[in-house]
């Protein structure tokens, strides 16, 4: 993914996306933290992150599972909703820094909010996706392709969701990612029986995203 950084602005309700490429995650929690504390004090506008991590386990703090022995990647421990997941080369990985209520989000809204950006963004792939009630994500021919799992932090919503698009599927099998059976999960490549690029799905997220922002501010 080409890396480009947007410049920081001090319009409240605008909106920024940076494209990161590949990116250590203890990088990327770091700087969502940072990020979390500068829209706090109106420093930046609500900004969307878009990269990709090398290969390592997350597990959420509402897991109540353990993690498993001789995991073959990283593993850690994080202050975002959801249990254990995998992140790798080949999975799009979003992290917006959205201020709640300055968009009139409730927790719950948010994340159907991005389960909706989500099964959008799939279409422009020719692809009918959908959210399953009571399970949060997105599910397309019945196998789960996008995971979301957030933190709020004094109004702040940060960590995000990932979309499988090329990723190494068999790194799922480590762990029962958000408490399902590997093989429920599957990739845009998989589905669609042909290469599909990272850079794409970027690009068809950023977009919706930002088209979909736009109608939500506050009264």
């Amino acid at each position: 993914m080409e890396k480009g950084d947007c410049p920081l602005r001090t319009v409240p309700f605008d909106f920024d996306v940076r494209f990161l490429g590949l990116l250590d995650y203890e990088k990327a929690l770091e700087l969502q933290r940072e990020l979390v504390f500068q829209r706090k004090k109106n420093l930046i506008p609500d900004t969307l992150l878009l990269l990709e991590h090398p290969p390592v386990y997350t597990r959420g703090i509402s897991a109540k599972t353990t993690q498993p022995p001789n995991l073959p990647h990283p593993a850690y421990l994080v202050e975002r909703g959801g249990d254990w997941t995998y992140h790798g080369p080949g999975q799009l990985v979003g992290y917006p820094i959205i201020d709640l209520s300055a968009r009139n989000f409730k927790v719950r809204d948010y994340l159907r909010f991005l389960e909706d950006v989500i099964i959008e963004s799939l279409i422009s792939f020719g692809l009918k996706a959908e959210a399953i009630r009571g399970l949060t994500g997105v599910w397309c021919q019945n196998r789960k392709v996008a995971s979301i799992g957030i933190a709020v932090k004094q109004g702040i919503a940060y960590h995000g969701f990932s979309i499988n698009v090329s990723c190494d599927l068999k790194a799922f099998s480590a762990i029962y990612p958000c408490k399902l059976e590997p093989q429920t999960l599957s990739n845009l490549e998989a589905l669609m029986k042909k290469p599909v690029l990272v850079e794409e799905c970027a690009r068809a997220v950023a977009g919706v995203f930002t088209q979909k922002t736009a109608g939500l501010l506050a009264a």
